[in-house]
């Protein structure tokens, strides 16, 4: 199964309110582990980047100027992506933000079908806890880098992680091979060699004395 774990680094909180996207990090997981197959790209967000944004992320207008606008890299996102569901922490952000930058480029926007929120799977596992991804690295002993800024790869990157721990775990012993398997149940359903084990003459005889001195036995009722 093939699922795409995705972030995006914004100006600020609202596209409705004029606030873009800067950044995009997508990684693939294949069966719920990271194939190494990646995609990132900075955007052009047409627009100066308020300084509360760029102390979140790093990423300043100067720098982004140079880059393609959201509309020029859509299809190599779509492509990338393809139909596969879409894993993103407090995914309903991530998801109207991608979806208006979308609409603006004249594409269909993403189906919330499609939609896995590790944040609400981690408020269901952690009742009242603390679910930042911050938070749940520090629970599940996963390594963010000391990362002082956000990043979308890299936040994808460890949210991989994260993914995995909240659907219980990578569990040892799990690689299953097929063929391994089927050799196993094989010999587990062979039929035993039928064997006898005829009682001695002796045993015979003793169970006969037995049996004559049994007071009113329950197969003569």
């Amino acid at each position: 199964m093939r699922e795409i774990v995705f972030d995006t680094e914004t100006t600020g909180f609202d596209p409705t309110q004029g606030d873009r996207i800067v950044e995009i990090g997508c990684v693939e997981l294949i069966n719920g582990i990271p194939t190494g197959s990646t995609f990132q790209t900075y955007v052009n967000p047409e627009r100066e980047v308020p300084a509360s944004a760029t102390k979140i992320h790093g990423l300043t207008w100067k720098f982004l100027s140079d880059f393609p606008t959201f509309s020029v890299i859509a299809d190599d996102f779509l492509a990338f992506i393809d139909d596969s569901k879409l894993v993103a922490h407090n995914a309903e952000f991530d998801f109207r933000f991608t979806n208006w930058e979308l609409q603006n480029a004249n594409h269909l926007p993403l189906p919330l079908s499609r939609m896995i929120d590790t944040l609400q799977m981690a408020r269901m596992k952690f009742p009242g806890a603390q679910n930042s991804l911050d938070a749940l690295c520090k629970r599940f002993a996963i390594d963010s880098f000391s990362r002082d800024l956000h990043g979308a790869l890299l936040d994808s990157q460890i949210l991989a992680e994260v993914y995995l721990e909240l659907k219980g775990g990578r569990q040892s012993g799990m690689d299953l091979d097929v063929e391994k398997t089927t050799e196993v149940v094989a010999k587990a359903t062979t039929a035993r060699e039928k064997r006898s084990f005829p009682p001695t003459e002796e045993e015979a005889e003793n169970h006969k004395k037995f049996v004559a001195n049994l007071k009113n036995p329950i197969w003569l009722r």
